[in-house]
């Protein structure tokens, strides 16, 4: 009987990773149609292209190499990881099996990756970002994972990330930065004078579609997080960062659409989605210790966060179209420090900590990467190729064709 029971266990929960997996999974089609949505028609099959083509090379990548780098033979409470390939073999007493470990982290880091993917748009060569995919998803990732979740210095330094506000959000916006920072704005973003000139998206229904996609692949992301669901404790667990999750993404919505109605006297659609993110982002930290109410005030703080970062951005001449250094980098950073207001666990210092050593070792990492792109193959397209889009230039094919005659 208690063989059945043991077993019982083992298949649910193994289950309930692999479906929270697909859910994370179809993230990716949110990335791709919100990024879609904010750029240029011109550049829409780039950035479409950009989002699968990325998604692959993670899957592929950390198949060969990432997972086993972050998970497989590593000293405990180290930070040079046993280097080695493939995922290793399946631990005896395991709860859930070894692939739907796998399955659950590797679309981790296509998520991480499809962060980079929004802020670098519209003026990077297409193979340039997908050279740095390789890398980002081989190694970069996999080794600040290592130090985290997989029992690394960090985790035994007492950080605390419980779905990836700085491991995979933060992350993403590090390597981001670097890439925008050599990379430059798109022309006509600033005037010479020091206006910033709005670039609008192409398409609205399609980003608030794809925002709506997100927000339903986080309970996986978020949900999927707490390991377990075969018992009653982690049955209930679940059903918090579940309500957690959905209470701080609406209320990240309605604090970005209050201060946008109020700094501009509109209802930006576009920053009404970012909240909504913003909140996302922000509980990701800690989904499942906060009361319902907390995770609505984390949420809401998030989204005005949010829309005072993004302009900040641009005041400061970087661009980022998407918005995305701002809700994955400035309100993952944000979601971390809060953790310990309401996780007794956790340390103000801790968390401070983990958030300085994964932005700076992911910022220096991808700067170098991003450098050694540059000056090979070039990261950049020129002025020409700008002006007339990167879906003709990269991809030889116009999602809108009719549009163009």
């Amino acid at each position: 009987m208690e063989s059945t029971v043991t077993e019982l266990k083992f298949a649910l929960d193994t289950f309930y990773f692999l479906i929270s997996g697909v859910l994370v999974m179809w993230m990716a089609a949110g990335f791709a149609m919100l990024e879609s949505g904010l750029v240029r028609s011109k550049n829409t099959t780039e950035i479409l292209t950009k989002n699968i083509v990325l998604f692959a090379i993670a899957c592929i990548m950390f198949l060969l190499v990432g997972y086993n780098i972050m998970y497989v033979d590593n000293a405990s409470a180290g930070w040079l990881p046993s280097f080695g390939t493939l995922i290793g073999t399946q631990a005896e007493g395991a709860d859930h099996s070894l692939e739907s470990d796998f399955f659950f982290q590797v679309v981790f880091v296509a998520t991480a990756m499809s962060v980079v993917s929004g802020a670098v748009a519209e003026r990077m060569k297409l193979f340039a970002f997908l050279a740095f995919a390789v890398v980002f998803t081989a190694v970069i990732y996999p080794l600040e994972g290592y130090w985290t979740w997989g029992g690394g210095f960090l985790s035994e330094a007492g950080f605390s990330d419980f779905a990836g506000s700085g491991i995979v959000h933060m992350a993403g916006a590090a390597a981001a930065l670097a890439g925008v920072l050599l990379l430059g704005a798109r022309r006509g973003k600033f005037g010479k004078n020091g206006s910033v000139n709005p670039i609008p998206g192409s398409n609205m229904p399609l980003a608030t579609l794809g925002t709506l996609i997100l927000w339903m692949g986080w309970f996986g992301f978020n949900g999927g997080s707490q390991l377990l669901i075969s018992d009653a404790e982690n049955a209930t667990a679940v059903g918090l960062v579940f309500v957690n999750t959905n209470a701080a993404a609406a209320a990240g919505l309605v604090g970005a659409l209050i201060v946008s109605k109020l700094k501009w006297g509109k209802a930006d659609l576009t920053m009404i989605l970012n909240g909504a993110l913003a909140g996302l982002v922000a509980i990701t930290a800690d989904p499942a210790s906060p009361s319902p109410l907390f995770a609505s005030l984390i949420g809401l703080v998030a989204g005005v966060i949010v829309v005072y970062s993004i302009t900040s951005f641009d005041a400061l001449k970087i661009d980022d179209p998407v918005g995305a250094l701002s809700v994955h980098g400035v309100c993952g950073i944000f979601g971390l420090l809060v953790v310990p207001l309401s996780n007794d666990g956790a340390s103000f210092g801790a968390q401070l900590y983990g958030a300085a050593v994964i932005f700076g070792f992911v910022f220096v990492a991808s700067w170098i990467v991003w450098s050694i792109i540059k000056v090979t193959m070039g990261i950049r397209v020129t002025a020409e190729e700008e002006e007339t889009g990167m879906d003709l230039i990269d991809c030889g094919v116009e999602a809108y064709p009719e549009f163009s005659k």
